[in-house]
């Protein structure tokens, strides 16, 4: 019997791999910044996060300032950067964490220089051109104005400058030449003036795709670290999924011909047949919309989900497959034998996106992470947005010791930002290949 009624292996070396393979595709000198949102897309950020630091991202991108805080209170010590906007009363943990922020507006440049002012900090800041998105990002016409202003903020520091692809489909798409052709106008104007500095970015996972070009110094990827690419673009044959979702069976139950299972009885047998009661439902993963079209794999074949799925159970029929008993490990997502669900057939099935199907695994689901202890790990660019583009030489770490006792390089927090606390009183962190954990200070020896 499995210890969790539901849970997501996550395999970092899957993760290892796909990285290289978007490190491979940006080109050396490249930085990445590993977009996290969205708890990493449903994988877990915390794990995910640590394992990319010792895959050798140069940065983390997320979708609000809890995001951001959680990997502070993790210990990740990378620039992370809220992609997306916060609210003024979010800005105040952001800089004191040391968290970039992106800038859309005069107005929220006045607002941040006056906080960061009244800390005495500098605030980072990401300017956002919106070339094309029209959610955020200060329109290409008054772009060069905003960057004269953050210029003239003493309190502003100036990270980067950066616009959001809209096509699914990258570089293919004409509407991505026309983005990227205001983004290089923005661009050439700053540079005249003195303007630009710091990162510049602006593929994501469909430019990088692509073969977006340039793909400038940073690249955001996001769902491709994980495996899955969107809209069916190539090169998913070099990508590994990362998650596999599994369950067990909780409940077995035999039913004559013509009887009625699930909410609304949308489904009656046509024959005697077994229904298997899954402990998930759609607050877990399972997308409401598989009802009576689902499948899942229940010792190597494929059984079809029967009746509405609800909240917290799904009910498959395995009255073709031999020997079910409870307990059995049954896979919504992933592979069992020669047989594999991905999240792209998933969402097919559903009507959706794969990011919803990875997104929808719920708290309640546990995180499992497997592997991740054998590592290649290739150079970063430095961490500072300032330092400019360098070709990084690579640095294989492949023993289990060297890679624990590896501290990444970064800028330290400043004294009076005050990061978060977390170590529990009379603990000490210890760093494993899962991430840092805490333990009684009386148990470890000196230098462990």
């Amino acid at each position: 019997m499995n210890a969790y009624r539901a849970w997501a292996e996550i395999d970092l070396d899957a993760l290892t791999t796909n990285l290289a393979v978007i490190r491979q595709r940006a080109g050396p000198g490249t930085r990445v910044m590993l977009v996290v949102k969205a708890d990493a897309y449903g994988h877990g950020a915390v794990p995910i996060a640590h394992h990319a630091v010792r895959c050798g991202v140069a940065a983390f991108g997320v979708g609000s300032s809890a995001e951001a805080l959680e990997l502070r209170r993790a210990g990740i010590r990378l620039p992370i950067l809220v992609l997306g906007t916060i609210i003024d009363d979010e800005a105040d943990e952001c800089l004191r964490n040391d968290v970039h922020v992106a800038l859309h507006s005069t107005a929220r440049r006045a607002m941040l220089q006056s906080l960061a002012a009244r800390m005495g900090l500098r605030a980072k800041v990401h300017v956002n051109i919106d070339t094309g998105m029209g959610r955020l990002g200060v329109l290409p016409a008054k772009a060069i104005e905003l960057l004269r202003e953050v210029k003239a903020s003493p309190n502003l520091e100036l990270c980067g400058i950066m616009t959001h692809i809209s096509a699914p489909d990258g570089a293919m798409a004409a509407s991505t030449t026309d983005q990227q052709r205001l983004f290089e106008g923005v661009l050439r104007e700053a540079r005249a003036e003195g303007l630009q500095r710091g990162w510049t970015h602006m593929a994501n996972s469909a430019g990088l795709f692509t073969s977006l070009k340039p793909c400038y110094d940073t690249v955001r990827p996001g769902i491709s670290a994980y495996g899955v690419l969107p809209n069916d673009l190539r090169g998913s044959d070099e990508l590994r999924p990362v998650l596999s979702l599994r369950t067990q069976v909780v409940f077995l139950k035999d039913i004559p011909a013509g009887y009625p299972v699930g909410y609304g009885s949308t489904w009656k047998s046509e024959r005697p047949t077994r229904i298997a009661t899954l402990p998930v439902g759609y607050n877990d993963g399972v997308a409401w919309r598989l009802g009576n079209k689902g499948e899942v794999l229940v010792r190597g074949i494929r059984a079809r989900i029967v009746g509405r799925v609800s909240m917290d159970y799904t009910t498959v029929d395995v009255g073709h497959i031999r020997g079910v008993e409870v307990g059995d490990v049954v896979t919504l997502i992933g592979s069992d034998g020669a047989q594999t669900i991905t999240a792209e057939e998933i969402a097919a099935k559903a009507d959706t996106i794969a990011y919803e199907i990875t997104c929808s695994v719920g708290k309640r689901v546990a995180r499992v992470p497997r592997g991740g202890v054998d590592v290649v790990v290739p150079a970063q660019p430095p961490s500072r947005p300032d330092a400019g583009r360098v070709e990084p030489a690579r640095i294989d770490l492949r023993r289990a010791e060297a890679l624990r006792s590896e501290t990444p390089r970064v800028e330290p927090v400043r004294a009076e930002s005050r990061p978060i606390e977390t170590r529990p009183e009379g603990t000490a962190q210890v760093t494993d290949a899962r991430g840092p954990t805490y333990r009684s200070e009386s148990t470890l020896r000196p230098g462990s």
